[in-house]
């Protein structure tokens, strides 16, 4: 049997833990650390001038993760464990979540530290640790790997229909690029504070030829087939990061308020058409499964063919390609006839 294929790298926005310390409690003059090492109501301060790194991570198993070769900070090619998922608070009362992680060396010794905020931290202001989750950390990670559509957002079925993915069923045919049409397998809903990693992404109307405004988890990669090489990606087909076309115009972050977001679940990956735009459906491995309700997990197994032979490896776009105000223009003219 061939070995199920690595999972595209995802990247997050990373601290490391020495530039968090606490300035009032029982741990006053210490950096964040493990859980047990942790005491609630203990305040933490973000060093003067933080600014956060992407640290670039690949699934390699069912509760570790490796470092990629594309990261800014880190060992390439180290283990990464999650110890515990933070909870802050900050004196107006609002609540800021964080993911531990620990990378550690061949001996299994923590080699460094680093703290994952889901929304932004700033150096100008206090964070009260009122929560230390050992439990879910795992399924925070999920949320934010998981690629999902927002609210409103018009699914093409198999028919031809245009169907708002809130309306949609478990079952319900939908027309996939290349393989017709495919049941759905399982729908997936949350509603998340917009901030930071959880705050969607908006490619207005008309940028990649959409109709309508399409709205998306910034990770959530769509799917180009350029007629023309404007970008110099050397290929036809790609499959891009809505976050890499961010320019702030005609894709823009949507930060702020609450988000919807639903995650479209098949047997296998598939590129489906959201707002008229190719966009990849959920992708299932060790850093997603945790969303998945258990029993489903549990009838779906630690490899499912569909999902582990990544039929679509190789078509990311690396993000340095993408670091331009037009690239998405480039990519909506290469895509025309």
């Amino acid at each position: 049997m061939t070995p199920p294929r690595p999972a595209p790298p995802q990247s997050v926005p990373v601290y490391r833990a020495a530039q968090l310390v606490a300035t009032d409690g029982a741990n006053m003059g210490d950096a964040v650390s493990f859980a047990d090492e942790l005491l609630l109501d203990d305040v933490y301060v973000l060093s003067y001038g933080a600014d956060p790194q992407r640290l670039s991570l690949l699934a390699s198993g069912t509760s570790s993760f490796e470092i990629a070769p594309d990261t800014e900070i880190g060992k390439p090619g180290a283990l990464l464990h999650l110890d515990c998922a933070l909870t802050f608070m900050t004196p107006d009362g609002q609540t800021t979540d964080a993911i531990m992680m620990v990378e550690v060396d061949e001996n299994n010794d923590a080699e460094d530290v680093y703290i994952v905020p889901l929304s932004a931290l700033s150096s100008k202001s206090e964070y009260r640790l009122v929560g230390i989750d050992t439990t879910n950390v795992h399924h925070k990670l999920a949320q934010v790997a998981c690629v999902s559509f927002t609210r409103g957002t018009h699914i093409t079925m198999a028919s031809g229909q245009q169907r708002r993915i809130e309306d949609l069923k478990i079952g319900d045919l939908i027309l996939t690029r290349g393989e017709g049409a495919k049941a759905v397998r399982w729908i997936g809903q949350s509603t998340m504070r917009a901030v930071g990693e959880f705050a969607p992404i908006c490619i207005t109307a008309g940028t990649l030829n959409n109709a309508n405004d399409l709205i998306v988890s910034p990770d959530h990669r769509l799917f180009i087939y350029q007629r023309e090489d404007h970008l110099g990606a050397g290929r036809a087909e790609l499959l891009v990061k809505a976050r890499h076309l961010v320019n702030g115009d005609t894709v823009r972050i949507q930060d702020g308020g609450f988000v919807d977001y639903f995650q479209l679940l098949f047997d296998a990956h598939h590129i489906i058409y959201a707002e008229g735009i190719a966009a990849e459906s959920m992708l299932i491995d060790s850093r997603t499964m945790a969303v998945l309700p258990q029993e489903l997990s549990d009838a779906m197994g630690d490899v499912i063919l569909g999902h582990s032979d990544r039929r679509h490896e190789g078509l990311d776009v690396s993000e340095p390609l993408l670091n331009r105000p037009d690239a998405a223009e480039l990519l909506r003219k290469a895509s025309m006839r």
